[in-house]
């Protein structure tokens, strides 16, 4: 205890206040329809910390009012301002450019590009869809890349961790489409410097005021960590033996789970109230 206090010391007497924690969904609360033991009450206490909260999300398997009710059955409260998701940065970056695209999604991620037309398509938009990721479908995307469209791919994880274990994300799919189109795809979700900067914004806090909480170290701690936000992994969903070695700097602190997590800023919080 002394230890991670005196660290903390030195942390907060050198880095600005903590004002605001941006959390992971999948693999950091829950995996599919199972609660991470602890996340539940961890996450009132975090709110009962008073620090603004804001959760980011590359999940695309599914749209996010799907998800937000897959998270009230599961016991979270969240509200859905406080939700972002890379579905809709997605929508974004395609309304403001005017692509009709064709997307590789599935079916109930598509509701989140509702009233946006998909004839005659000008760019590709390719997210987690193991239904669509098959030759004929991705042959079609191929082929509208040849054509000079755009390719927008929601997130590049390599894998992501279901119940049954780890399985292939869409960045395998998308960079197989750069590699045979020669063509470079615009990234909307985590690590992208803007997904973090919305987040930001939303809670008007800098990066320097902000913590990150997730379970994967490139695109949770290494994509905050690289715009001036801390971070904290952990140790459950695809966090693999070894992941905080593998960035640069290090996460601020690596914990067991989001419980013990929150315990950490817990001790932030207190160490700041004496320091100021």
């Amino acid at each position: 205890m002394a230890g991670v206090q005196k660290s903390a010391r030195v942390f907060l007497s050198k880095m600005a206040a903590i004002r605001g924690v941006l959390v992971d969904l999948s693999g950091t609360l829950h995996i599919d329809n199972t609660v991470i033991p602890g996340s539940i009450e961890a996450l009132k206490r975090l709110r009962d910390t008073g620090l603004a909260l804001r959760f980011v999300t590359n999940t695309t398997k599914e749209s996010k009012s799907t998800l937000l009710n897959r998270l009230k059955s599961l016991g979270f409260y969240i509200n859905e301002h406080e939700v972002f998701t890379s579905l809709t940065a997605a929508r974004r970056l395609v309304e403001a450019n005017n692509y009709r695209p064709f997307c590789l999604l599935e079916e109930d991620a598509l509701n989140d590009f509702k009233g946006i037309s998909m004839d005659n398509p000008n760019a590709v938009v390719i997210g987690l869809s193991p239904n669509s990721f098959c030759y004929q479908t991705l042959n079609k995307a191929f082929r509208l890349l040849l054509n000079g469209c755009p390719l927008i791919a929601i997130h590049k994880a390599r894998y992501f961790i279901r119940e049954d274990g780890l399985a292939l994300g869409p960045g395998p799919f998308a960079t197989a489409l750069e590699y045979a189109a020669n063509s470079t795809a615009t990234i909307v979700g985590k690590p992208e410097h803007s997904f973090f900067e919305k987040a930001l914004a939303d809670m008007r806090i800098e990066p320097e005021n902000a913590l990150m909480i997730g379970d994967d170290a490139k695109d949770d701690i290494g994509g905050a960590q690289n715009i001036g936000i801390r971070g904290i992994l952990v140790r459950t969903g695809k966090y693999r033996t070894g992941d905080e070695d593998r960035i640069n700097p290090h996460p601020l602190h690596t914990g067991k789970n989001f419980s013990e997590a929150v315990d950490y800023i817990q001790r932030l919080c207190a160490i700041d109230q004496v320091l100021t």
